[in-house]
């Protein structure tokens, strides 16, 4: 169960090599958490990361996961619940991609989205009704500002985000009252190996400070987190700039 402020005992990370993940995860066990489920492919890099948080005094279990094996979600993250309560799922996979490659090769574009898309649709349904079992818990979705609206420049990973933003939002909608709590995390450009060797774009983050606000939203129990939190008041605008002069900004 959470503690009197908000902070989960147990933590279900998806994606469990992910820089905003760990970093949450890293925030989250300095204060209350004791249990980390990191669930992803088995790989050095997972290793190190259970490895990392054991050092911090964490009880790390790590679970064979694969967002695009759509099949083997119910039986694979069925096993974590069976072990105990979850307090939080954080689904933090996804890919970037490569948009001047994967618009000539239809078959990338569709792995970025169904990795971001429907890997997520289903692991979150599985999660979602594992939750809604206990009566309790939270399902934390880190979703982008590239979903508020698709640019040219990356508009295949922008369209698997705002699939997942909008899925996120209705199984909120749907969990409302059940005593499961769904929040959508949006952020901004994020400063990680992933985004490594790209320009940068303002008011740039990092997964210290994603990490920062998960938190802050956790004990809020808010719906929608943006981070920064000035993108809110951005995209509020370019979502009803006109496409003939939205096509000509350098987004």
């Amino acid at each position: 169960m959470k503690d009197a402020f908000g902070i989960p005992q147990s933590l279900l990370i998806l994606g469990g090599t992910s820089e905003i993940a760990l970093a949450t995860a890293r925030r989250l066990v300095t204060r209350r958490t004791r249990t980390v489920w990191l669930a992803g492919r088995p790989s050095p890099a997972l290793d190190k990361a259970a490895a990392g948080l054991r050092d911090i005094g964490a009880d790390v279990r790590t679970v064979a996961f694969d967002a695009l094996d759509a099949e083997s979600h119910e039986e694979a993250l069925g096993k974590v619940f069976t072990e105990g309560d979850i307090d939080m799922v954080l689904l933090a996979f996804g890919v970037l991609g490569d948009q001047a490659h994967d618009e000539g090769d239809p078959m990338a574009a569709v792995r970025v989205a169904q990795t971001n898309y429907t890997g997520a649709v289903s692991a979150g349904l599985v999660c979602a009704r594992a939750l809604q079992s206990q009566g309790h818990g939270s399902l934390v979705v880190l979703s982008s500002v590239a979903g508020e609206r698709a640019r040219r420049s990356n508009f295949i990973y922008g369209s698997s985000k705002a699939g997942l933003d909008a899925f996120a939002q209705g199984l909120g909608d749907a969990l409302h009252g059940t005593g499961v709590h769904v929040m959508v995390v949006r952020p901004g450009f994020v400063r990680s190996k992933m985004t490594a060797g790209m320009a940068e774009a303002p008011m740039a983050t990092t997964p210290d400070a994603v990490a920062v606000a998960i938190e802050t939203g956790l004990r809020r129990r808010s719906e929608t987190v943006w981070v920064p939190g000035a993108l809110r008041v951005v995209m509020a605008g370019l979502r009803h700039v006109p496409r003939p002069l939205f096509r000509r900004l350098p987004v």
